[in-house]
């Protein structure tokens, strides 16, 4: 099996974005403004887990052919977002049944 791994570059495939990347680019940490994010306490850390997704497998897939026009529209990595989208999916509703 092999790994597909997507990079991207900071901004690439935000073609709608308003945010301007080249000043968010140019910017010193220091200047960052974090005080609205709380710190990561032991508390956080004695639930954290490290969670690996499964590998990815190739198919077929037939899908409406406005749907997939409106994925692809969002720039690149439309796959990336499908399969994204199908994962919430199933983590929302995987318990059911059971």
């Amino acid at each position: 099996m092999s790994k597909h791994i997507t990079r991207m570059k900071l901004g690439e495939g935000l073609e709608q974005s308003q945010t301007d990347w080249k000043r968010l680019d140019a910017m010193k940490d220091e200047e960052i403004d974090c005080s609205d994010i709380p710190e990561l306490d032991a508390r956080f850390f004695e639930n954290a887990k490290v969670v690996m997704p499964p590998g990815k497998k190739q198919l077929t897939l037939r899908i409406d052919a406005d749907v997939l026009d409106w994925m692809k529209a969002q720039g690149k990595g439309y796959q990336s977002r499908i399969n994204a989208v199908l994962r919430a999916y199933y983590e929302a509703h995987r318990d059911e049944g059971r």
